[in-house]
C-alpha cells in the first residue's frame, strides 16, 4: 500500500486538529486494517485507502472538538466510524461502539487489539435492546437514516445531561422541522472536511 502518512499530515494541516505522530500512525493503521478486512467483510463501499483518509478519517475527526463529556456511544458504528477515530483523537474519553452485525464487532475487536485502543468498547446489540447504566454523555450517529428515527430509537441512551450528536449531510432543515417534541436543537455546526466535495453538519440536540 502506498504511503498514507504524508497525505494524512497534509489533510490534518488544513484543519485546527492537533494530532501527535503516534495518533497519525494509529489512523493510518486503522485504514490499513479496514482495507485488509474490507474484501472479505464488505465493511465500507469506499475501496481506495487514499479516499478513506478523507471520507472516513477526516470526516470523523472534525467532530471531535464539539464533543462534551466522558462516555459516548456510537450507534450503528459499522466499521467504527466515527468512534474509532474519535477514540484515537481523545484517549481520555470512552467510546462504546454499537452494531448489530457480528462481523463488524469482530473487526472492531481486532482494531482494539492491534491499535492498543483501551478506550473503545465494541458492543453487539440492536440499539433498542441496549440498556446502559448509567446513560451516556453523548449519543453519536453518523449514518442513521433520519434524525427522527435516530432520536426515537436512541432516546433511552443519554444520561441526565446527555446530548445527541447527529452527523448529517446537506439537507438538515427539513429533518429538524419534523423533530419529535422530546428534544430541542442546541447547535448546528457546519463541518469543514478538507478535500471533501460535500456538505457536512453536526446537529447537537438535548432532551427537553
Amino acid at each position: 500500500m502506498t504511503n498514507l502518512l504524508s497525505p494524512l499530515r497534509r489533510l490534518v494541516a488544513q484543519t485546527d486538529l492537533q494530532l501527535t505522530e503516534q495518533q497519525l500512525q494509529q489512523c493510518v493503521d486503522y485504514v490499513r486494517l479496514l482495507d485488509k478486512w474490507n474484501s472479505a467483510y464488505n465493511l465500507t463501499s469506499v475501496r481506495d485507502p487514499q479516499e478513506m483518509l478523507i471520507k472516513h478519517v477526516l470526516d470523523s475527526l472534525v467532530v471531535a472538538p464539539y464533543l462534551i463529556g466522558e462516555r459516548f456511544i456510537d450507534v450503528g458504528t459499522g466499521p467504527g466510524l466515527p468512534g474509532v477515530l474519535l477514540a484515537i483523537y481523545d484517549p481520555q474519553k470512552q467510546f462504546f461502539l454499537l452494531d448489530s452485525l457480528g462481523k463488524r464487532i469482530r473487526f472492531l475487536n481486532q482494531v482494539k487489539l492491534q491499535l492498543g485502543l483501551n478506550n473503545i468498547f465494541p458492543l453487539q446489540s440492536r440499539v433498542e435492546d441496549h440498556q446502559p447504566q448509567p446513560g451516556y454523555d453523548g449519543v453519536i450517529s453518523r449514518a442513521f437514516a433520519s434524525l427522527n428515527d435516530m432520536l426515537n430509537w436512541c432516546q433511552h441512551l443519554p444520561g441526565l445531561n446527555g446530548q445527541f450528536f447527529a452527523m448529517k449531510g446537506a439537507a438538515v432543515q427539513e429533518e429538524i422541522a419534523a423533530l419529535p417534541d422530546f428534544v430541542k436543537v442546541t447547535a448546528i455546526q457546519n463541518l469543514q472536511v478538507p478535500e471533501l466535495d460535500a456538505q457536512r453538519h453536526l446537529v447537537i440536540l438535548k432532551k427537553v
